[in-house]
């Protein structure tokens, strides 16, 4: 009998991010459980969502990171081990990653995967926004705060975090008005 989505997504990412990136591993941990708790605000979409979830950080892998920026690398391991195209897309592109690309010089690169658009990214956006770097629940603006704190002045990311902001906290306000 073959796994579900949702066990393969676990099993994957667990594989890729338990031993060596234990932190990252709590946080995609999570991210599915708020993703979980947000599951209303995609309906069929759920299972899809809890797998992103869990996946979204499986770039920062040590055996996948190849060009430096994890959502690109996610995303082409995702498509190169026959992942459903739709997660593939959404891993590419969780959390405005077509802005960082941009920053990064990768924009050419990740145009190659599709943003959807829809309440399931929004959905990915809101729960990896609302999940501090242990995993624990957090306010948005905390959580854009400690980035900001992590990576200091002029550093990419937190050019990026301050710049995109705004669409983020829109991603989740959307997700929250969603769920009711």
């Amino acid at each position: 009998m073959g796994l579900t989505l949702l066990e393969w997504a676990y099993r994957t990412s667990r594989a890729k991010l338990a031993e060596p990136l234990s932190r990252r591993w709590a946080h995609v941990q999570g991210v599915a459980a708020r993703a979980r708790e947000v599951a209303e605000a995609v309906g069929e979409d759920a299972e899809l969502l809890e797998a992103a979830a869990v996946l979204h950080d499986v770039g920062y892998a040590p055996d996948l990171a190849v060009s430096g920026f994890h959502p690109l690398d996610g995303a082409r391991y995702l498509e190169q081990v026959g992942a459903p195209e739709r997660l593939v897309h959404l891993v590419a592109h969780h959390s405005y990653a077509a802005l960082e690309a941009d920053l990064r010089g990768l924009a050419g690169e990740l145009a190659g995967y599709d943003d959807e658009c829809t309440v399931t990214r929004d959905a990915l956006w809101c729960c990896d926004l609302t999940t501090t770097p242990d995993g624990e629940p957090t306010e948005a603006r905390a959580r854009i705060a400690e980035i900001e704190k992590r990576y200091g002045p002029g550093h990419l990311v937190t050019t990026f975090i301050a710049e995109a902001s705004g669409e983020l906290l829109a991603a989740v306000e959307r997700t929250r008005e969603r769920v009711g």
